[in-house]
């Protein structure tokens, strides 16, 4: 298990019991004790915790553990996501992207498109986004048009968020808004955790002509502080097949066509 992976562990951990001794932590992850005592030093050091004597305990920030930590998280089941996400784009779309890890691997499939990666103003795909990570991924792998949304970043997801990116994302209009979001629930809709980052969501929402949500099986049947959009605006909802019957179930009751990679 690498840096990154403990530390997501840790804060799962800290973040589902309130709080943890280093005894414990290094039991359940299979660890030395020094180990997870440093882990938990260096997480302290970012206020992503509190340390105690001979433990740590969880801080107002455990939910939201910024994007560079994120990565181990259901990767493989994210990349099956993406992949088949990116199956939905077609030549000389215009689709937005918001951020998150989810999001990324759907960039990094749209990459791998050669069709999609074309300068004929007819078949070249339009990618807008607010999400600094994925604009790179982009420019760099592609020759895909990129636009990005205006703002201020915000460092846990690499998003750019604020009234800034609203100027832009109220004069376009959008094929297919492709979204990560940190939660879905087939009667309360698609949820972020933080207000801004769903703001600027709502307005790709509000901009596209279809919706597409990008979301593990964790994501689902579950509620976030700040609502994204209502069941209702989501045509597709792509999926991992480890996702619970009954919630897939619950979705295409809504009328939502579900896809599990």
């Amino acid at each position: 298990m690498d840096r990154y992976a403990r530390w997501n562990a840790l804060v799962e951990l800290l973040a589902e019991r309130g709080r943890i001794s280093v005894e414990e932590a290094a039991q359940i992850l299979g660890v030395s004790q020094a180990t997870v005592r440093r882990d938990f030093d260096q997480l302290a050091r970012q206020q992503m915790i509190t340390r105690t004597r001979g433990g740590a305990v969880a801080s107002g920030v455990s939910y939201d553990l910024p994007l560079r930590y994120k990565t181990a998280r259901h990767s493989a089941e994210k990349q099956r996501i993406g992949a088949a996400a990116a199956a939905l784009v077609e030549p000389g779309m215009v689709v937005a992207l918001n951020g998150g890890t989810t999001t990324t691997e759907v960039a990094r499939a749209l990459a791998g498109r050669p069709e999609l990666n074309r300068t004929d103003p007819d078949a070249q795909l339009t990618v807008v986004t607010n999400a600094l990570n994925i604009a790179n991924e982009l420019l760099m792998r592609s020759q895909m048009k990129v636009v990005v949304a205006g703002g201020v970043v915000r460092p846990q997801s690499y998003e750019l968020v604020g009234p800034l990116g609203g100027a832009l994302l109220r004069e376009i209009n959008l094929d297919l808004a492709l979204l990560g979001v940190d939660a879905i629930d087939a009667t309360l809709g698609a949820a972020a955790h933080h207000e801004g980052e769903a703001a600027m969501n709502r307005l790709m929402v509000d901009c596209a002509g279809r919706v597409v949500i990008v979301a593990d099986a964790s994501k689902l049947a579950e509620r976030a502080f700040a609502r994204v959009c209502p069941i209702e605006r989501v045509a597709t909802l792509v999926t991992d097949a480890g996702a619970d019957q009954s919630a897939v179930d619950a979705f295409a009751a809504a009328g939502v066509h579900v896809i599990t990679a």
